[in-house]
């Protein structure tokens, strides 16, 4: 009786809502705890909720103006800064992250008004009356019953919404890869950007040793060429300077220790009533080295170590003489190392830096084929800063290049496949209902009362699935290291793909599958003809474990991103007890923590891709996927703009990249879905999917061959058009107009468009004189970036232009500070300024916007 619907039977029902509610309870406490912990701290934690306002490591045009003190009253305030606060003062990379978020909230929301009005009746009405088609699965494709004839004509329902809303992504995935190229030449072009050493410096890899000589080299590149820096080994030197400044560091430590002894003898004679005579400090700086503290301090309790190893063995000394001592012929000894690597005395590796005059002398060098021989002089990278340099990885030979790549692309395919036994597990755990009805010797299980299997179902899972990739990250980047890229922004960008693929096969393949094959494998086993229809129904069930991941990640992650109060305590605890020196406190107050992008995209690009494949299968996933990215796009917009800082820049690569791994997301949706009408026996829809897929491969070809050239290189045609643009408006006939740090060109190129109109033409409405006008122009005096030091010193090893730390210790009332550094100056540079001892001998120094000695301004490479 195929031609009429069954007639309701009274089967069990599928667990799906409650394994939700018994996720969504808890997740929802728990994130109602973290956004009131945030609210309360805000107020009164300035440093760690929004150091960005005023902290003196960040320069006044960095900022972001202070928002409200209230509990709530600041929420308008933070609403009204737009996105393009975080381009203009702070970097391409934080606003194209927050930009992606945004893109997938409107793709998700989108997604939700395109399936939902269509897709939610087809399916509530189906007629399929298993005991898994109940509850939440009576919106997905699980209702659907195939062997019904009116069913077989609904799938062209979710066929055809797949058509319409993955054709709509990617054409946003079209649109905002034009964006982004238009707005990466307006951020290169820039006379901020454009006039930095490293936008003028081209790394080349793999040099002959022929070529490792700055005259060939000179006569290679031309007149163009400004400053050759060919690398060197610095194993020695490294250790010299390393040596050096653990020594160094280790004499401030004991200065400041002897110096808070001695202040802490006087305090007490004070506090017990003895005469200020007595106590006074003495002044003479000239006297024998260490007499003053030895007024207060006993020779046996001064600062001492033993010589041996680790500390531990070995004769006992006193720190302070024997640092000197040592200091006094290791400096002569890194500085005359240093000097000889300047002079070229090191052994050449097979690297070099060259900087141009100018950008675009730099782009013809690194768009030109450079050397004659496979592999030799490449690739090239331009752009890299100083500071961000793999130097280990510059030593790598061509072919030593090639096997690692293997090599290490091997190893990350065996911790995919490795990773899966414990993912796995995961999986299955969040199939337990279907088990326990399999298999007999699991029908204990029926008696744990159904809220508790909620949240092993539900909940376990997900917080099971988050510790097992917690790690992961961590091994992809020492990958990319041991691969050979030359910058840890490559590092970032290998990282980002490499944990993407874990993401998508881990997160979502591994769970899939094996979600599925528990639950149909025993009903397959027992009738193989039943293969087809019980794959059809099992793959959409498997919907419900991603709506209790999407809560987790939206509820507790995303708030406890925003809220931090794990590294909060972390933060304070470590500020207050660990710190012995001044430097060690300024440098935990001003040092601001930074966004991974490598690890933190993929977990986001994941959600989208899982969201994406079950779009058409079982839409209420959309909606879930709407908030959760929501509420994250929240979290970090809030960090980057009062917390974060971007110590990594890709230029903005992450952003394409991102982009580009959504089409995961389409081909394994459409995959699925051809896939299900397959198994469905439906041969309109197999058809009409396969011919999308075709449609899609070939949309995703035509759009790569395309685009590809124009996101690494700069075309030649803007470099004159940037040049017309500024020249008109020094002469002011653009009407140019400086606000907030930004050149604004009068008037805009085009009218205002409505929003329909802007999407539709992103060549036009997002072109390169627009974005232009968000790109910061006056942020720093473009024309004198660095000083002779800074630039001389660009590209040479950080050991090369390492220079001998200024030593910074505490002042106190007894005068010992004084003495020592009478004494110790002689050795290395050494000073008192800006940090005291209180009353209750606790160090303190002004850590609300003074800069201290050891204090650097932050170079723009």
């Amino acid at each position: 009786m195929s031609g009429a619907p069954d007639s309701p039977q009274t089967t069990p029902e599928t667990s799906s809502a409650s394994q939700l509610l018994s996720t969504l309870v808890p997740t929802f406490v728990i994130f109602c705890l973290y956004v009131s912990a945030f609210l309360i701290l805000r107020r009164s934690h300035r440093r760690y909720y929004a150091p960005r306002t005023y902290l003196g490591s960040v320069r006044d045009q960095e900022r972001t103006p202070p928002l409200p003190n209230g509990l709530f009253n600041w929420i308008g305030q933070f609403w009204k800064i737009p996105d393009t606060y975080a381009l203009q003062h702070q970097s391409l990379d934080a606003y194209l992250f927050l930009r992606f978020l945004r893109i997938l909230v409107v793709v998700m929301f989108i997604g939700c008004c395109i399936t939902w009005p269509v897709l939610f009746p087809v399916n509530a009405t189906g007629h399929s009356r298993t005991p898994d088609s109940g509850q939440l699965n009576i919106l997905s494709w699980t209702r659907l019953d195939t062997k019904v004839h009116s069913d077989k004509n609904r799938v062209y329902a979710p066929v055809f919404v797949s058509w319409l809303f993955f054709g709509f992504v990617m054409y946003t995935i079209c649109r905002e890869s034009i964006f982004y190229i238009n707005l990466r030449q307006a951020f290169l072009l820039s006379p901020v950007y454009a006039n930095r050493i490293s936008s003028r410096t081209v790394l080349f890899i793999s040099v002959p040793a022929p070529y490792l000589d700055e005259g060939k080299l000179r006569k290679v590149f031309g007149t163009a060429v400004k400053n050759i820096w060919i690398s060197g080994d610095t194993s020695d030197l490294d250790d010299l300077v390393e040596k050096r400044d653990k020594i160094a560091f280790k004499l401030e430590k004991a200065e400041v220790k002897l110096s808070q002894l001695a202040n802490a003898a006087r305090l007490k004679v004070l506090k017990e009533g003895d005469s200020h005579d007595e106590a006074a400090p003495i002044t003479d700086a000239d006297a024998e080295s260490g007499s003053v503290a030895a007024r207060w301090v006993s020779h046996k309790k001064r600062p001492t170590h033993r010589i041996g190893k680790f500390g531990l063995i070995g004769s006992k000394v006193d720190t302070i003489n024997w640092c000197r001592e040592q200091l006094a012929h290791l400096i002569p000894e890194t500085e005359a190392a240093q000097e000889a690597y300047r002079s070229g005395k090191s052994k050449k590796i097979p690297a070099v830096f060259i900087e141009f005059f100018t950008q675009s002398e730099a782009q013809v060098a690194f768009q030109t084929l450079s050397h004659h021989q496979a592999l030799h002089m490449a690739p090239r990278y331009i752009g890299i800063n100083p500071q961000e340099v793999v130097w280990k990885s510059l030593k790598i030979s061509w072919w030593q290049r090639v096997i690692r790549r293997y090599v290490v692309l091997g190893f990350i395919a065996a911790l995919i496949i490795f990773w899966s036994i414990p993912v796995g597990f995961v999986g299955v755990i969040s199939n337990i209902n279907q088990l326990e009805k399999t298999f007999k010797w699991l029908a204990w299980l029926e008696k744990i009362p159904s809220v508790i299997m909620g949240v092993v179902t539900g909940l376990l899972p997900s917080v099971l699935l988050a510790v097992v990739m917690s790690l992961v990250p961590v091994v992809m980047r020492l990958c990319a290291k041991l691969a050979g890229e030359p910058s840890l922004a490559r590092v970032e960008l290998f990282t980002q793909n490499a944990y993407f693929a874990f993401q998508v096969i881990q997160v979502f393949l591994v769970v899939t599958i094996g979600s599925s094959a528990s639950s149909a494998g025993a009903q397959i086993a027992k009738d193989p003809s039943s293969t087809l229809s019980l794959l059809a129904n099992s793959i959409p069930q498997t919907s419900n474990f991603y709506l209790s991941y999407f809560v987790l990640q939206g509820l507790t992650i995303a708030s406890g991103v925003v809220s931090q109060v794990v590294g909060f305590v972390i933060f304070t605890l470590l500020y207050k007890l660990l710190p012995g020196t001044p430097r060690a406190m300024y440098k935990k107050w001003t040092n601001l923590s930074a966004i991974s992008w490598g690890s933190q995209l993929p977990v986001l690009t994941n959600i989208a891709v899982i969201a994406l494949v079950y779009a058409c299968i079982a839409p209420l996933v959309l909606g879930f996927a709407t908030i959760g990215i929501a509420l994250f796009y929240l979290a970090y917009r809030y960090n980057i703009l009062f917390v974060t800082d971007s110590n990594i820049d890709t230029k903005g690569l992450i952003y394409p990249r991102a982009l580009q791994q959504l089409f995961a997301g389409i081909y394994i949706a459409e995959v699925t879905l051809l896939a299900l009408c397959i198994f469905s026996v439906v041969i309109g829809p197999i058809v009409l999917m396969a011919v999308f897929l075709v449609f899609t491969v070939l949309f995703h070809i035509s759009m790569n061959s395309a685009l590809d050239p124009l996101l690494y290189n700069l075309p030649k045609s803007l470099e004159s058009e940037e040049e017309s643009l500024l020249l008109q408006a020094e002469s002011g006939d653009g009407a140019a107009a400086e606000k907030n740090g930004k050149m604004q060109i009068v008037p805009a190129p085009h009218k205002k468009p409505n929003i329909l109109a802007k999407f539709m033409h992103p060549e036009i409405y997002t072109d390169y004189a627009t974005l232009r006008r968000l790109v910061p122009h006056n942020l720093v005096d473009a024309d004198s970036l660095y000083n002779e030091r800074v630039e001389k010193n660009a590209y040479y090893p950080p050991s090369v232009g390492s220079i001998t730390p200024l030593l910074w210790i505490a002042r106190d009332d007894a005068g010992v500070s004084r003495q020592e550094i009478a004494h110790t100056s002689k050795v290395i540079p050494i000073t008192d300024e800006g940090a005291s001892f209180n009353e209750k001998n606790k160090l303190v120094w002004d850590a609300e916007g003074a800069r201290p000695p050891i204090w650097e301004e932050k170079t723009y490479y």
